[in-house]
């Protein structure tokens, strides 16, 4: 029986999860799924430019397993651009963390801001706490840690909930 696969920690959670190629209709498209864990390695290396041994240690998982992701990711990153799939953000065996450290600048615009509430200064509902709403009938919902409110349903009218 093999070991259980280790849980990768995900510290970014994208607005959007979906992207079409332009002018081809959505049911005329392949999908390629991207899972959170892939696209975190992404980040990490391509975007962030870190080194593969730190990147995996902020994932907590081996440098041999970060570089299958990223080679899986890129894989199907250039399959969905040439082939022009549609990419889906979803899945993995993954657990959302919250970025240690205090982040980049000298304490304003992208880190803890001018007043030490975050990105904005607060003037959004981003981060651990704020809501999820319904874009269509305005139904509110605590955000709960960990889930995106995209995934969530709208109990009143069924549709996508955003962050409000």
């Amino acid at each position: 029986m093999p070991r259980p696969r280790r849980i990768r920690r995900v510290s970014f959670q994208p607005d959007v999860t979906y992207f079409k190629p332009a002018g081809i209709p959505i049911v005329d498209l392949k999908e390629t799924i991207l899972s959170f864990d892939e696209l975190e390695a992404i980040r990490l290396i391509d975007f962030e430019e870190i080194e593969q041994g730190k990147a995996s240690k902020k994932m907590k998982i081996s440098q041999p397993t970060l570089s299958r992701l990223l080679s899986s990711a890129r894989k199907k990153l250039a399959d969905a651009v040439i082939n022009s799939h549609a990419i889906k953000i979803q899945g993995g065996n993954f657990k959302m963390v919250q970025p240690r450290g205090r982040g980049l600048g000298r304490g304003v615009g992208i880190g803890r801001g001018i007043d030490g509430r975050g990105r904005g200064g607060g003037r959004f509902a981003a981060g651990p706490g704020g809501e999820c709403v319904c874009p269509k009938c305005g139904y509110k919902k605590s955000h709960t840690l960990g889930q995106p409110c995209y995934q969530m349903k709208c109990p009143k009218c069924g549709s996508n909930m955003t962050r409000g």
